[in-house]
């Protein structure tokens, strides 16, 4: 058992990370482009959280720039990006 806080967490209970695959477009003066973005997270609000700081470094757009249409969880087998597939499968399950 591991304490935190106030909350005793049992080493049997892990936290399980699912792919997210969240959809939506960037809206600037200069750019406008939709976008499709697969993450590694525990939750949908932590994968929109997650999209929001990389497309906001990547392309210096603002949160309110960045419009989300669709956050769906998706199977390892429908995960397109190499670098997320591995990392959920393993090496040696990878499919390339």
């Amino acid at each position: 058992m591991v304490k935190k806080g106030s909350k005793t967490l049992s080493k049997a209970d892990p936290i399980r990370v699912k792919v997210f695959r969240v959809t939506g477009e960037i809206k600037k003066p200069n750019l406008q482009t939709r976008f499709r973005k697969e993450v590694r997270e525990v939750r949908p609000e932590a994968a929109v959280e997650r999209i929001y700081t990389e497309l906001g470094s990547r392309h210096r757009a603002k949160r309110f720039q960045i419009k989300i249409h669709d956050i769906t969880e998706i199977k390892p087998d429908e995960i397109e990006d190499d670098l997320i597939k591995k990392l959920t499968l393993g090496e040696e399950e990878s499919v390339q």
